[in-house]
């Protein structure tokens, strides 16, 4: 087994150092799903859910999760985000909700992804809580993380 890079020595908790990683464009995509019943569904596709736009609040919502992830997280670096985009699709059962987030750093981008694909579901779980008590978050995992050499785009 590999040693482990958030543990010290003495066995305790620390950030890593990456001060000697070199910065490359990072990107990372991530996935999760909010199972809702059938007439949730409903009213979020006509738009009757009293606090608002389902989909558009868990959007931009996942989006502002992800700019704060090194808030979130305790040993996750703070790093320059420089794209993140969510998407939540309305599907018989649920919603679907999909992160992409880019950076050139030196680590980073894959917890900014999956901040992003779980707070959006919160929301939704957050907005329609007063009308469906069934809600189960289910799935969030890492689709893909790349690394591309600067220059080698």
């Amino acid at each position: 087994m590999s040693e482990l890079t958030h543990v010290d020595e003495y066995g305790r908790a620390r950030m890593v150092d990456v001060s000697g990683k070199p910065v490359v464009r990072r990107r990372a995509r991530a996935e999760g799903f909010i199972r809702v019943a059938p007439e949730t569904v409903a009213l979020i596709r006509e738009n009757q859910i009293r606090k608002g736009d389902v989909l558009g609040v868990a959007r931009i919502a996942g989006i502002m999760g992800a700019k704060r992830t090194s808030e979130l997280i305790p040993l996750c670096h703070n790093i320059e985000i420089e794209h993140v985009e969510v998407e939540a699709e309305l599907q018989a059962d649920g919603v679907a909700i999909r992160a992409t987030s880019t950076c050139t750093d030196k680590t980073g981008i894959e917890m900014e992804a999956l901040t992003a694909v779980s707070v959006a579901a919160l929301t939704v779980y957050d907005m329609c809580k007063a009308v469906d008590k069934s809600m189960r978050i289910e799935g969030i995992h890492l689709v893909e993380k790349t690394k591309t050499e600067i220059g080698r785009q």
